[in-house]
């Protein structure tokens, strides 16, 4: 499934793309997936290392090769013909590891079969080396940088306060496997059709945020006077539900963001639920007003209904700096990244180069760290296969970008909210931005009010705000809201006024339903069953989709790689630290990649620090 879509991690580094391609489109292949590259740096990925002197030509060397979609077993005919040999297929980023003559390389390389060639050498993780007491990305020191131990101390960990995350699902990894942690909404992803794949976090973003969010391992003490004994989100006493739209590849379209954006604001107090954040790792670069785009819409009927609604600015925005959709609607909570340069103290933190700055006229609310972050891993996700240099651990990976700074904001929310259970988002808008600290070495206007500081909000009186921006309609083009990202299948582009099954998208009818909050019937919306008709214990029931696909045909839980994953790989037990010692893959594999060193590689941190 390949797709160009919502920028997920770039609010992350991720593109919640979304597999890009040169000519801007997403492809949704049937058969292997491949992985997500931006168009603009694709070309970078081509890169080889230089020949080392002495090196002989007919030498074999062990490279990763990743394939150009629809090339089918032509890439490893290609290698075999070229006197190398296939050792391992990689379905999870579309390639395959293979030892190749390096004589070889260039030839190979040069194919159009062949996306890259990488060299395939030994990664070394910190492992037991790593101290989140001395490093300043561990959530330990990030804690201590935003002030959250003046909530923790006094008892304020989130607890009753429910944060609602739409992006690629999240798995049952340590930190939030204990019972009730997470609660699973529907998963309107493609992967629902996929039994072993469902309300998984396969592609490794979701994950990453709700454990920045709410994460808490057994045992772990929220309070920073103590000695660190596990890991713990902002949150940690918060629950995390789950609404998963995008797969293994970060595929996903705009119709179903705002499809997962209604439901939750329907289906907020379900049950005992109390979703009173909302989190948004993602957008993408809409090209319209945001008082026209449905995406932006959606996003502002969920903050007027009383949720706090937190979205990335965005990473690597146009030359005009502007914030990505639907952070672009003045309304919600826009979130850059800063990066502490190597200390706790703020004085010298700057903006991360890849921080959306805005235009001038809507910018940033504030920013919070977004530098290489310790959060939480899913083993053989996209994301820990394709950038195995942001290992931690067998647990741990580093993150950077304006997602995590997203989910630090709305870990401090909860925080926030249940202090005062009657705080509007207006004015929880309002005390976050008039409590935080500016940063004198940081761009001013990409900074916007200065760096989240909870120990000034904490003792910040709440004061009368209400934001009297003009409000969106909703009543724009869905095709314009996808900014330019788009979904491939069978050759057919998901492109102009329709949904992921093909059916017209009315803007003004569905802006209509969506603010008088009937978008959703049971598992339907916009006249097609997306899921099950309600809840099925501690999660939304899922179906088989009837309808066909934008391309005419029918879905298929096979066409989603079942065969990548297995039921059992979700057991502890089936995991351990020896599985990932990385030694097929290169530190400086996908330092090309669209990720960049901001994203998911971060050299720049060794096991001393």
């Amino acid at each position: 499934m390949a797709t160009r879509s919502p920028d997920f991690g770039n609010a992350v580094g991720v593109r919640m793309t979304l597999q890009l391609l040169p000519e801007g489109t997403t492809r949704v292949s049937r058969g292997r997936p491949f992985p997500a590259l931006l168009a603009g740096i694709l070309a970078l990925a081509l890169l080889l290392p230089a020949v080392q002197a002495g090196q002989l030509a007919g030498a074999l060397i062990s490279v990763i090769v990743r394939e150009a979609p629809g090339s089918g077993s032509l890439p490893e005919q290609l290698v075999e013909s070229s006197g190398g040999t296939v050792t391992r297929e990689l379905p999870i980023i579309g390639g395959f590891a293979a030892e190749l003559p390096r004589g070889a390389l260039a030839r190979v390389a040069a194919d159009p079969a062949v996306v890259s060639i990488t060299p395939n050498a030994p990664l070394q993780m910190q492992g037991s080396n790593y101290s989140p007491g001395s490093d300043v990305g561990s959530m330990h020191s990030t804690m201590r940088l935003i002030g959250a131990n003046s909530f923790w101390s006094s008892g304020f960990t989130g607890s009753g306060v429910d944060v609602a995350i739409i992006d690629s699902g999240v798995s049952p990894v340590l930190g939030l496997s204990e019972a009730g942690k997470v609660i699973r909404g529907p998963d309107l992803s493609f992967e629902s059709q996929a039994a072993n794949l469902r309300f998984l976090d396969t592609f490794g973003h979701g994950t990453f945020m709700a454990g920045l969010i709410a994460g808490h391992d057994p045992g772990a003490q929220a309070n920073l006077g103590q000695a660190v004994t596990g890991y713990s989100g902002v949150a940690p006493g918060a629950r995390i539900v789950s609404v998963k739209v995008a797969d293994a590849h970060g595929a996903t379209d705009v119709s179903q963001v705002i499809a997962a954006i209604d439901w939750v604001v329907q289906h907020r107090r379900d049950n005992g639920m109390n979703i009173r954040v909302l989190n948004l790792s993602f957008g993408t670069y809409g090209a319209q007003p945001y008082t026209l785009d449905p995406l932006a819409f959606a996003a502002e009927v969920a903050w007027h209904s009383g949720l706090f609604v937190v979205v990335a600015a965005g990473n690597n925005a146009p030359a005009s700096g502007r914030l990505m959709n639907p952070a672009m609607d003045p309304f919600v909570m826009a979130v850059g990244a800063a990066s502490p340069n190597g200390t706790v103290p703020t004085r010298d933190d700057v903006l991360m180069a890849s921080s959306a700055r805005g235009d001038g006229v809507r910018n940033p609310d504030l920013v919070a760290p977004g530098r290489s972050l310790q959060g939480l891993r899913v083993p053989g996700s996209y994301i820990d296969q394709t950038f195995p240099a942001g290992r931690i651990s067998d647990r741990f990976f580093r993150g950077s970008g304006t997602s995590q700074a997203a989910a630090i904001v709305s870990g401090a929310a909860a925080l926030v909210i249940q202090q005062r259970p009657a705080i509007t988002p207006d004015q929880l808008k309002a005390l976050l931005t008039s409590t935080a600290d500016a940063l004198p070495a940081a761009d001013v206007r990409g900074q916007g009010a200065g760096m989240l500081n909870l120990g000034d909000a904490f003792r910040a009186p709440t004061t009368l705000s209400v934001q009297a921006f003009a409000r969106s309609t909703g009543t724009g083009s869905l095709e314009l809201a996808r900014g330019g990202n788009h979904l491939v299948l069978d050759g057919v582009v998901l492109e102009g006024e329709q949904d992921i099954f093909g059916a017209a998208f009315d803007s003004a009818t569905m802006a209509a339903q969506t603010l008088a909050g009937t978008s959703w019937t049971g598992g339907t919306w916009n006249g097609s069953v997306w899921a099950g008709p309600g809840w099925a214990g501690n999660e939304w029931s899922t179906i088989e989709w009837e309808s066909a696909t934008w391309s005419g045909n029918e879905w298929s839980g096979n066409e989603w790689s079942a065969n990548e994953w297995s039921g059992s790989e979700w057991s502890a037990s089936e995991w351990s630290a020896s599985e990932w010692s990385a030694s097929e893959w290169s530190a400086s594999e996908w330092s090309a990649s669209e990720w960049s060193s901001e994203g998911w590689q971060t050299m720049e941190w060794s096991s001393s620090r």
